[in-house]
């Protein structure tokens, strides 16, 4: 068997075989959304091929349960590019999602700003994004499948919804370009401009990845980028990985609101 199979059946003995209808990645400083579901934890380390993230502010587990009265898959980290030079390293979690039902995922993620009008605490809907790494987590794969097509890989009617439900729950969410910049160290201000140029509204050292490898399996996507400093030259923040932990619960708060609006009122 599989590294993949072992992990999906330890799943499902762990937590039933009633199929899941989303999948949520969280990202740096967000993982305390995984602590509202009703139902039972996973240490990645306890899954076969799962990647273990060392990276602060990313626990290593999922949790399979009830959110907001759908049953939800949420992974309470990812293992970033930066941290093995692994652009699929998170192949088997969102090839498992699928498996385990689902056919949507919301990825989130901290991220630095580009535009005074979504500042530091404010949240982002990405639109679409900007590979600016060049890497792609589906080098390797031999099969024709791996021509996805990423025209709309951000699905127009889950971004319609979740801003449907931000506007309900007063919430601003205005949406934006992310670029994918590898990372671990954060970009130069030449970097930034270079990005700016390019239409760059946010930029972060995740996210693409995962959209990647979901269109990949078939998945549905959304993401939403927890703003928690400008970026390099366009603010007076000492960027760090603390100043992003620190900020991101700020995030981490409304979106918490705009999740529980649109997966309770969504089919």
């Amino acid at each position: 068997m599989s590294k993949s199979g072992e992990a999906l059946a330890l799943l499902r003995a762990g937590a039933g075989g009633a199929p899941v209808e989303l999948g949520l990645i969280l990202g740096s400083g967000l993982g305390q959304i995984a602590e509202l579901v009703e139902g039972v934890a996973f240490e990645y380390s306890d899954l076969p091929g799962f990647p273990v993230s060392a990276v602060s502010g990313h626990p290593a587990r999922l949790v399979i349960g009830d959110l907001w009265g759908k049953r939800v898959i949420v992974f309470g980290g990812r293992m970033h590019y930066y941290e093995r030079g692994q652009a699929d390293a998170m192949r088997i979690p969102l090839e498992l999602l699928r498996a385990l039902g689902a056919d949507r995922v919301i990825l989130t993620n901290a991220a630095g700003s580009f535009r005074p009008d979504i500042p530091p605490g404010e949240l982002m809907l990405i639109s679409d994004h900007i590979n600016f790494s060049g890497l792609n987590p589906l080098i390797g794969e031999e099969t024709d499948a791996r021509f996805v097509n990423m025209t709309n890989a951000y699905c127009p009617d889950m971004r319609a919804a979740l801003s449907a439900a931000a506007m309900a729950e007063g919430v601003a969410l205005k949406s934006g370009i992310y670029s994918w910049y590898s990372g671990p160290s954060f970009e130069t201000p030449a970097e930034i401009n270079a990005l700016k140029i390019l239409g760059t509204d946010a930029v972060g050292m995740s996210t693409v990845p995962e959209v990647i490898l979901a269109r990949f399996f078939g998945l549905k996507v959304a993401a939403i980028s927890a703003i928690t400093n400008m970026a390099a030259g366009l603010g007076s923040e000492h960027i760090s990985h603390q100043h992003t932990k620190d900020m991101a619960p700020v995030g981490a708060a409304k979106l918490a609101r705009i999740l529980e609006r649109y997966i309770s009122t969504t089919a």
